[in-house]
């Protein structure tokens, strides 16, 4: 046990070590998934158990939902409950999905073709969601929830559609239950592999990619008015030829890990690319990279709290900002009310415990700690 957290210890600090540097306490919590189809509803979760989907084995396919007016507004109201040194509340880089497949449509072509319905037409299918948009837009103009881009779907449409046309029996009892994809019958082993939207094995595939996610910016800025300056790809997997045209659509940060998986074309192996914070790409794009995490529904029975104090501590000592991981299913009541009312309950100890130790804590969304970098860096290259 004492061995396991001197390794963790370690393992925080240099993880640590590369990248931009700063004095200041920044938090930036990063949260991904809102707005996404998971599991519909309690009932859709019974009848996949009932069917023989090991649902109950995946958190995510037990307790993650599309966010509930409840939802948001908890979360709000906790959040605007704290100010830091600068008297801004906390804010949540909420990245979020602007599209859901549409059901009906996709089963009135007879399973032939895909089509996709706005998120904001999605809330109002949802019994205690009509007005979730509204308050997405409502935590933009208060500050405390700050949309950017995580996809058009969070579903691999290519991959969904060529299951439906060869009559797989899993998808289309995920399309008789308006689920995004599903696990496979009688298996526990993995999840739901169609929520795995930026995967490709083909040229073909990769070009579908590209026009999706394109198009779901172009959606995002009439969505919102404003371009995603960031944007988070879907399981942290993403091709370099896209770097070009998301950056003219406005993209200039990348959110993620370190590490960035690329699929590869026709068998060929999967690359993983190492970022560190501060690094440009050839398109003057920057990278963001995560150093805490606050993921109490995925660490059940963990001290969560005190896990991220300790990512935070270790991001501080080494003079870098705390970017802290939080997905959407923590804060997610709609299947099981208790998962989120825990995580508001730890969010608020976590929060008076940052604000406790250091005072002077800013927080900030990613795009802000992007261009404070950028025009950091830019005065250090002018002084030289």
């Amino acid at each position: 046990m004492i061995f396991n957290s001197i390794k963790s210890e370690i393992a925080r600090h240099v993880k640590n070590l590369p990248g931009w540097r700063t004095n200041r306490k920044i938090v930036v919590f990063e949260s991904d998934d809102w707005g996404s189809i998971r599991m519909p509803s309690k009932e859709v979760y019974y009848a996949c158990l009932q069917a023989g989907y090991a649902v109950d084995k995946n958190i995510y396919e037990k307790t993650d939902a599309l966010e509930s007016e409840d939802d948001l507004e908890l979360l709000f109201d906790l959040l605007k409950k704290f100010r830091d040194v600068n008297g801004n509340h906390p804010i949540i880089t909420a990245n979020c999905i602007v599209a859901n497949p549409d059901f009906d449509k996709i089963s009135g072509s007879s399973f032939r073709e895909y089509h996709y319905e706005l998120v904001t037409e999605t809330f109002k299918k949802y019994p205690a969601h009509a007005n979730g948009f509204n308050l997405w837009k409502q935590g933009l103009n208060e500050r405390i929830f700050y949309p950017q881009f995580h996809g058009r779907e969070h579903l691999n449409v290519g991959m969904f559609m060529e299951a439906l046309h060869q009559n797989d029996s899993d998808i289309k009892f995920a399309i008789k239950h308006r689920m995004p994809g599903i696990m496979r019958l009688g298996s526990s082993k993995r999840g739901n592999y169609y929520v795995e939207a930026t995967m490709f094995k083909t040229e073909s595939a990769k070009k579908e990619i590209l026009s999706i996610i394109l198009d779901g910016l172009r959606i995002f800025k009439d969505m919102f008015g404003y371009f995603s300056e960031s944007i988070i790809p879907p399981n942290y997997t993403w091709s370099m030829h896209f770097n070009k045209s998301v950056a003219d659509l406005g993209v200039k940060y990348f959110q993620g890990y370190r590490k960035i998986r690329e699929p590869g074309i026709n068998g060929n192996e999967i690359r993983f690319h190492t970022r560190q914070l501060g690094e440009f790409n050839q398109f003057g794009q920057l990278y963001l990279i995560r150093n805490g995490s606050f993921e109490p529904s995925l660490n059940y029975g963990k001290d969560t709290v005190n896990r991220c104090m300790q990512d935070i501590a270790a991001a501080f000592r080494l003079n870098k900002p705390a970017i802290i991981s939080t997905h959407r299913i923590n804060f997610s009541g709609w299947i099981e009310p208790e998962n989120r009312n825990k995580t508001l309950v730890e969010l608020e100890e976590l929060l008076r415990k940052i604000l406790n130790k250091w005072p002077g804590v800013e927080f900030m969304t990613s795009d802000k700690l992007g261009e404070l970098i950028r025009d950091e860096k830019r005065k250090s290259f002018l002084h030289l």
